[in-house]
C-alpha cells in the first residue's frame, strides 16, 4: 500500500507456547460486570443488560513499566479476564459464542477515575478517563485449546504485595458467551478483537513506583510497575 504517512506498527500480544503474535483490531470493555464492583461504584448490582465502552488498539500494553498518565491525580486499577477473538460475526447466539474465542489473558483496565467522575457528572463520554496511552496492560494470551473456557477461578490483584481485589470468574453477572452474544448485536465482531470482561470489587488508587500483580486461575499472571511522576502528570 502506498501511504501518505509511514504506517504504524500493528498492536499485538504474545501467545503462550507460540512465536506468533496475536494482532489486535479493537478493544471492547464491559462496565460493571461484577455485582460487588457495581455496588462500590454506586451502581445497580442487578442483572441489567451489559454496557460497553472502547479503548484504542494501541492502548494495549505488554511491557513491564507503565508510565503514569497525564491530567490525573487518581489513577486506579481494574483487573479483568480478557477474551481474544479469532472469529467474529453479527448477532452471534450465546451457544455458539465461545467458538469465536482464541484464548484468554489477564488485563488491567487502568482508569483516570477523577476525570471519569468529572465527565460522568456532566453527562459526557468517558473516553479521556479510560482510553489513554498504555491504559490496557495485558498478559500473554493463553489459547483456549490448552485451558478450555474458564467459567470459574480466582481473579486477584495485589499492589506492592498487598491484596486489593479478589473475586471469582463465576461472579460475573454476564459470562463471556453472553457478552459476545450481546456485543455482536451492536457491532460485527472481527478476528483480532479483545474483550475486557469487567472487574471484581476492590478497585483503588495507585501511585508512581507501585507494582501491580494480577492473576487469574488457570489463565496467567500480569505484573506492571507504575512509572512517571505525579507532579509532572498533573500539568
Amino acid at each position: 500500500m502506498n501511504t501518505i504517512i509511514p504506517p504504524w506498527a500493528l498492536p499485538s500480544v504474545p501467545v503462550v507456547g507460540s512465536e506468533a503474535q496475536f494482532p489486535v483490531r479493537r478493544v471492547y470493555c464491559v462496565g460493571r460486570n461484577y455485582a460487588e464492583h457495581a455496588r462500590e461504584m454506586g451502581g445497580n448490582p442487578d442483572r441489567e443488560p451489559p454496557f460497553f465502552f472502547m479503548k484504542p488498539a494501541d492502548a494495549v500494553f505488554t511491557g513491564e513499566r507503565m508510565e503514569y498518565p497525564s491530567k490525573t491525580a487518581d489513577l486506579q486499577h481494574e483487573v479483568e479476564l480478557v477474551a481474544a477473538l479469532s472469529r467474529g460475526g453479527r448477532d452471534i447466539p450465546a451457544d455458539a459464542a465461545l467458538d469465536c474465542v482464541f484464548g484468554y489473558a489477564v488485563g488491567l483496565d487502568m482508569t483516570r477515575r477523577d476525570i471519569q467522575g468529572e465527565l460522568k457528572a456532566k453527562g459526557r463520554s468517558w473516553e479521556m478517563g479510560k482510553a489513554f496511552d498504555q491504559s490496557a496492560p495485558i498478559s500473554s494470551i493463553m489459547p483456549a485449546s490448552r485451558i478450555g473456557h474458564p467459567q470459574r477461578g480466582a481473579i486477584v490483584l495485589a499492589v506492592n504485595s498487598q491484596s486489593r481485589q479478589h473475586g471469582d470468574l463465576s461472579d460475573m453477572i454476564w459470562p463471556v458467551a453472553d457478552i459476545i452474544a450481546n456485543l455482536s448485536g451492536y457491532v460485527t465482531l472481527q478476528p483480532g478483537d479483545l474483550i475486557f470482561t469487567g472487574t471484581p470489587a476492590g478497585v483503588g488508587r495507585v501511585m508512581p513506583g507501585d507494582r501491580l500483580e494480577g492473576s487469574i486461575e488457570g489463565v496467567g499472571t500480569l505484573s506492571v510497575t507504575i512509572g512517571g511522576n505525579m507532579a509532572a502528570a498533573r500539568t
